[in-house]
């Protein structure tokens, strides 16, 4: 009777490790399965909007102050595109002058504070009609150079310790990043090996 109970105590306790087992199993491939996260565009326009506004100096001449910039999704170049108002203001200007500057840029994942962040940054354009053409065109000389100044590593989203504390135990780790019509996916994809 005594062998018996310790046979059955045995294999319950190994089918119970057994169902765990199974479990995790499970668990483990219904998160390779969700192997992708969706940040909406609404969620990137209010982390965005916390970085400015931003104030950009021109050669000692003016100072730029760029304002929170409404967000576009363009997912036929796996791109983001960003139109700001900014404010003109200084020694060489006799009052503030409002203009559009806007900017398109690439996404990439910074593994030090788990943050996706603007990078790859090009001027579409930099507008200021109250402006003479001759300072616009002055101001468009140094406008790259104020776009990668004003964006460049700007955060736009940041996963949370234990979102990439799951996908550590995982073994997986964020991959590419691709812009949708609903708003960025990122992609989790097998760490390498080392």
């Amino acid at each position: 009777m005594l062998h018996r109970r310790r046979f059955l105590n045995t294999a319950s306790s190994s089918l119970a490790l057994g169902g765990a087992g199974w479990l995790l199993l499970l668990v483990a491939r219904g998160a390779r399965a969700q192997s992708r996260y969706t940040v909406p565009l609404a969620q990137l326009q209010d982390m965005a909007a916390q970085r400015f506004p931003r104030s950009v100096p021109v050669q000692g001449l003016l100072d730029l102050t760029l304002q929170a910039p409404a967000l576009r999704l363009l997912p036929e170049v796996n791109r983001l595109g960003a139109a700001m108002v900014v404010d003109a203001a200084g020694p060489a200007l006799r009052r503030s002058h409002a203009g559009l500057f806007d900017v398109e840029f690439a996404l990439r994942y910074e593994a030090s504070d788990r943050t996706l962040r603007a990078h790859q940054i090009r001027l579409g354009r930099l507008d200021f009609p109250t402006l003479k053409p001759a300072v616009v065109q002055l101001l468009n000389t140094y406008a790259p150079a104020m776009a990668e100044q004003s964006l460049r590593e700007v955060t736009l989203h940041q996963l949370r310790p234990q979102d990439t504390a799951v996908l550590d135990g995982l073994g997986l780790q964020p991959g590419p990043i691709t812009v949708t019509a609903e708003g960025l996916t990122v992609a989790f994809v097998g760490k390498a090996p080392g």
